[in-house]
């Protein structure tokens, strides 16, 4: 029992640290466009290759919370 009440905590802080990663990815995309707005395509490439990466590490940290049973 308290295995899963860590786990679904875990779970809960890495979807919460994942949306909290990819607002501020948004965030700082939107100023730098709104700064430099020649290199939109490039930061809005570079902007959803750091979004994947950082919803890949939260997936992952999911996946392990879930299995510490």
């Amino acid at each position: 029992m308290p295995a899963s009440i860590g786990a679904g905590i875990g779970a809960g802080l890495a979807a919460i640290g994942a949306g909290i990663g990819i607002g501020k990815i948004g965030g700082s995309s939107l100023e730098a466009s709104a700064r430099q707005p020649e290199l939109y395509g490039k930061l809005f490439t570079l902007m959803i290759v750091a979004a994947a990466l950082v919803e890949g590490v939260a997936f992952f940290a999911v996946v392990v919370a879930m299995q510490s049973k």
